[in-house]
């Protein structure tokens, strides 16, 4: 784990009020696995640093992010040289080996899967990316991987309704990575309780200390989900006891 100053490197639009932003960190951005977050503070700011998954890495940390509220307006407002406090890489990622993976993502659950599928092929793994958005607007414009399948809740583009419509049976044996709203992941759990999922909760430090992301556990007990995840087995988590959406827009 690093604690740097990192001055905004870029920013480009992926899909409607959708940017990735890239901070240079090369100490963060070569040490983070797909799954995994960095914290990330500025002043004036909110009091707390807010957490986002990586969407790229190397030598910058690219975070992906959509205008919801004035934190993510102030992060939208920084210019070139601007710098921030970077800590990560936080969590637990995606356990990724040799064989097929499949890629699940709805919305901005597309966070951690660019960064998935450049692992998955570093390890000589065939790709499928299956990402579904409310419109064809939502759809996120970067992919990565070897073949793309995308479902829109307005049938605007792709499958209509939801992304795990996309998913045929023949495809289930693979390995299944899934980040999206609690709900969709949710179901991810009663079809594929062996998939791993990227979970969405809310996070105050990100270091395991103020247990504000408590995950229930099927087992019993609870999970940090900011140590011990954000990344689970789909058929561990209690996910009646969890909330389906957040009260407040996520960071991812």
């Amino acid at each position: 784990m690093f604690e740097t100053e990192a001055p905004l490197a870029g920013r480009r639009q992926v899909a409607r009020d959708t940017w990735v932003l890239a901070f240079a960190a090369p100490e963060i951005g070569h040490a983070a696995l797909a799954g995994q977050f960095v914290n990330i503070g500025w002043r004036p700011g909110p009091l707390l640093r807010r957490p986002f998954s990586v969407y790229g890495g190397g030598d910058n940390v690219e975070i992906l992010l959509k205008a919801v509220g004035a934190g993510t307006d102030q992060l939208l407002d920084l210019r070139a040289g601007d710098r921030v406090s970077l800590l990560g890489p936080l969590g637990r990622g995606f356990e990724i080996v040799a064989g097929p993976v499949l890629l699940v993502s709805g919305g901005l659950g597309v966070a951690p899967m660019p960064l998935a599928a450049r692992q998955a092929k570093l390890l000589g793994c065939g790709v499928h990316w299956a990402h579904g958005a409310r419109t064809a607007a939502d759809l996120c414009v970067e992919w990565h991987g070897d073949e793309l399948t995308q479902a829109t809740d307005d049938g605007s583009v792709g499958l209509p309704g939801s992304v795990l419509n996309a998913v045929t049976e023949s495809e289930e044996s693979a390995q299944i990575l899934a980040c999206g709203p609690n709900v969709m992941l949710r179901a991810v759990a009663e079809r594929w309780p062996d998939a791993q999922v990227a979970l969405e909760t809310y996070m105050g430090c990100g270091t395991g200390v103020c247990l504000g992301c408590a995950v229930p556990l099927c087992s019993g007990g609870y999970d940090r989900a900011c140590t011990e995840g954000p990344v689970y087995r789909a058929g561990d988590v209690d996910w009646p006891s969890l909330p389906g959406h957040l009260h407040y827009a996520p960071a991812r």
